[in-house]
């Protein structure tokens, strides 16, 4: 396995530089017009983490969990707190924020998603890493009790029920999320002279896709 279900300390996260990332090839064609496409379905995020450190004792808990993740070996949990919840960032998350699917009387297995929406247009987030104790789950309106109805998978953001949920029922949650993500370097470059003087160094972490 190689992941580890363990947060990137958040102390050092908070106040990191980073949010989703795009690619789109763009074609100029000879009548001045444009052909725009990408071949990701998904964005993926960057972050760096050394933006955030502000004393020796934090680059020490930074190189302790470099060396325990192996450099970019091993991916990680990292709280975005940009974007951490299934409801706005002033909110608590509640079990109807967002709808995870609609019930057909077989299906027990619902994936965790959160929706962005803009106008007319949408873009679906899959959740693969639920933060444990903050999942809520609601059925056409009424909030569920989990261990009874439902259990979460916190690895993979799978929601799956005791009894199927009938045909047409609206299936909600809330949550809060990390990011999975890894080490975008083999290296961290540290001068504790530089640090003193507000040198910090570059730490670069990249989502990765599972």
């Amino acid at each position: 396995m190689t992941f580890h279900e363990v947060r990137f300390p958040a102390n050092l996260s908070f106040g990191s530089v980073g949010g989703p990332e795009r690619r789109t090839e763009i074609v100029q064609l000879t009548n001045g017009h444009e052909e725009r496409n990408t071949p990701w379905a998904q964005s993926r995020r960057r972050y760096d983490a050394g933006v955030s450190l502000r004393s020796l004792d934090d680059i020490g808990e930074l190189i302790a969990f470099f060396e325990a993740r192996k450099g970019q070996l091993y991916g990680f949990r990292w709280k975005d707190w940009a974007d951490y919840k299934s409801c706005p960032a002033s909110a608590e998350p509640t079990f109807e924020d967002q709808l995870i699917g609609i019930g057909d009387g077989v299906r027990r297995e619902f994936q965790l998603v959160k929706t962005y929406r803009s106008g007319l247009a949408e873009e679906v987030r899959v959740i693969r890493k639920p933060v444990d104790g903050t999942v809520r789950v609601g059925l056409q309106g009424d909030e569920l009790q989990e261990g009874v109805h439902f259990t979460v998978d916190v690895t993979t953001g799978i929601v799956a029920f005791e009894s199927a949920p009938g045909v047409g029922a609206r299936v909600t949650a809330g949550f809060e999320f990390d990011v999975p993500v890894r080490f975008d370097t083999d290296r961290i470059q540290v001068s504790v002279a530089s640090f003193q003087a507000g040198d910090v160094p570059q730490v670069p972490v990249v989502e990765v896709r599972l």
